[in-house]
């Protein structure tokens, strides 16, 4: 394999003592009388390697003509030191591969600064960008330290299905699965679809989670954890939601809502200080170009305790500036964005946990406290976003989720082995969800969440 231009633009000249093959995009060209310069990418870095070519014949000369910005090209050469002030190394070419060529007139990024909006229309070519590169680069350390941090405390990984028969919100938002022929639906005598004509033989669906699934292998391995593709059916155009976006959701067996809140603490603060780590130079370009105070903001999340409160306290602590809100701060209604950014941005400056939520704003799978009227739930919150990570303490008795699954006129048959778990061998039991998409806006500060996601899947749009 090749060496990628981070690498090189980190050597220095002499490291080598054979000729280099250098491959990648072009991003701009210079021509003079007798040399041509490049500036190449390969995606591995925010910095272009420069690459000086001699024409020394007329078969370079052919070759140079045809290159143009976007063209893919391998350059062998020697690196060399460089005398410009914005680099240590450049690439002395002896010679040139024009492996694809990029017409000028009609490549559609040109040296300027484009729109994030035309950018999704050319999402087949926008990972060449800065921003875009960046934001990939950092998408997969994330990707690596979730995985590391989860490993590293003897999680162990579970698929958990994209196709499911359960509900795991129970709010009915779901993509349905289906063989059966659209243009003439079987019916049976009650005039109801008949899904026994259906592939799985029973109404199927893309999954909105994979909590359900992995609480199977948590009663079995003690702590798991999915990160997968989830989906939902919510007719939400807005630049906070994707109908298709990605999930991290560990399960942990033998464990209450205080441990659940340790590890989600702790697993934010790792895989943020992993990214600022890793991802300097990314980290930095996001600072400049895009939230400024981006670095500063991630730095006292990962070096700060995070606060706690509990819901009540929460809305006590609101109704004192209550007139500043556009939503009303009542008990019993969900917190607002606006609301979870006044906590952590004004209240205490930092993170919070909100714990112990009204039950009707929870889901039927969360632990009744002894007031019956809340449940051990916990959102953590953090500066600029509001929750980042919503979790709970799992109820384990099996006549109390009985009931919670019948308050919510859920079908009991859908969840036999669900309610099942709670025969044999149950325990307290909690976990947490944390959407990827969302964790990659807050520590690139990326206001759309469609240009955090390689090809984002929203209302009306389906592309590439």
């Amino acid at each position: 394999m090749s060496l990628r231009i981070n690498n090189l633009l980190n050597m220095d000249p002499g490291d080598s003592d054979k000729l280099l093959h250098v491959e990648g995009w072009v991003r701009t060209k210079r021509d003079s009388k007798n040399f041509c310069f490049f500036e190449i990418n390969d995606g591995s870095s925010l910095k272009n390697l420069q690459v000086i070519l001699d024409k020394t014949n007329e078969e370079i000369i052919v070759i140079i003509d045809k290159i143009s910005t976007g063209a893919s090209v391998e350059f062998i050469g020697e690196l060399v030191e460089s005398p410009g002030k914005n680099q240590k190394v450049e690439l002395k070419a002896e010679n040139v591969i024009l492996w694809g060529e990029s017409p000028a007139e009609s490549y559609p990024l040109q040296k300027k600064r484009h729109s994030f909006e035309f950018l999704r229309e050319i999402a087949h070519l926008r990972p060449r960008t800065n921003t875009i590169g960046a934001v990939t680069r950092v998408r997969s350390a994330l990707s690596f330290a979730i995985h590391s941090f989860f490993q590293s405390n003897d999680f162990l990984y579970i698929h958990t299905p994209i196709i499911s028969a359960s509900d795991c919100e129970g709010a009915g938002e779901m993509f349905q699965v289906t063989t059966l022929p659209l243009d003439k639906v079987p019916k049976g005598k009650d005039g109801l679809i008949d899904y026994n004509q259906d592939f799985f033989g029973k109404q199927a669906n893309l999954t909105v989670s994979g909590q359900l699934e992995a609480e199977i292998y948590a009663m079995a391995m003690k702590n798991v954890y999915t990160f997968g593709p989830t989906f939902r059916a919510e007719n939400s155009n807005t630049s906070r939601h994707l109908a298709e976006f990605w999930m991290i959701e560990p399960e942990m067996a033998f464990c209450t809502l205080d441990g659940d809140m340790a590890v989600a603490e702790d697993f934010l603060k790792y895989i943020f200080s992993y990214v600022m780590e890793h991802c300097q130079e990314d980290m930095e370009f996001f600072n400049k170009w895009i939230e400024k105070g981006l670095t500063d903001s991630l730095r006292s999340i990962i070096d700060s305790p995070f606060s706690h409160m509990t819901y009540t306290e929460a809305v006590k602590e609101l109704q004192k500036d209550s007139s500043q809100f556009e939503f009303p701060v009542t008990w019993g209604a969900d917190l607002q964005s606006e609301h979870e950014k006044f906590l952590t941005e004004k209240v205490f400056n930092g993170p919070v946990i909100v714990t112990d939520y009204p039950k009707e704003i929870k889901a039927f799978y969360m632990k009744m406290n002894d007031d019956g009227k809340t449940v051990r739930a916990m959102d953590v919150l953090v500066p600029r976003l509001g929750e980042i990570i919503g979790g709970s303490e799992r109820e384990n008795r099996h006549d109390v989720l009985l009931n919670r699954i019948k308050e919510w006129g859920l079908n009991k048959e859908d969840y036999w082995w669900y309610l099942d778990l709670r025969k044999y061998g149950s325990v307290p039991h909690a976990g947490f969800g944390l959407g990827f998409e969302r964790v990659i806006q807050y520590v690139t500060g990326m206001q759309n969440i469609r240009d955090v996601i390689p090809f984002p899947r929203t209302v009306k749009n389906a592309e590439f």
